[in-house]
């Protein structure tokens, strides 16, 4: 008995380990349309963004796995990624915008890091990555107001 439960153990878990090892991941894509390199409620979300996950080799930092999303009418991208990436950085950055006037990165908000491991104790297979930004090319009507909300400074 003690060998069937010893041959399950060396057979079986392996396997049942690795079956979950798929991560999803989503975030957000806007446009910061007050240039405030944050989200606020005159921001509006980006249809049709491109983003990459891109996962680097911790010893050369070498690419060893990258794949790309599509944002939907939201804003929101999501991505399935089907292994553990415990020894890597992951960073999921900004492509391009399709919107015009709204495609230029922000560079305090173009990128986005992940941990995709299961080796420091997350149990999700969910992970959600920051909001990142465009900047519209002239700040909307309304900012100042905005601006006052936040007790913001002016920007010179």
């Amino acid at each position: 008995m003690a060998r069937v439960l010893m041959l399950v153990a060396v057979c079986v878990l392996p396997a049942v380990v690795s079956a979950g090892n798929t991560f999803w991941l989503d975030g957000r894509v806007y446009c910061d349309t007050c240039h405030f390199g944050f989200e606020t409620p005159l921001s509006t979300y980006v249809e049709g963004a491109r983003v990459m996950l891109e996962c680097k080799d911790g010893v050369d930092m070498q690419d060893v796995y990258t794949a790309e999303a599509v944002t939907g009418p939201d804003g929101r991208w999501m991505m399935e990624v089907d292994e553990d990436h415990h020894d890597e950085f992951c960073t999921v950055r900004l492509l391009s915008s399709p919107q015009e006037g709204c495609n230029s990165a922000d560079p305090g908000r173009s990128r986005a890091s992940l941990i995709l491991t299961r080796y420091n104790g997350m149990a999700s297979n969910h992970h959600s990555a920051n909001s990142m930004g465009f900047f519209r090319d002239e700040p909307l009507a309304g900012c100042e107001e905005i601006r006052a909300l936040y007790q913001l400074e002016a920007q010179a």
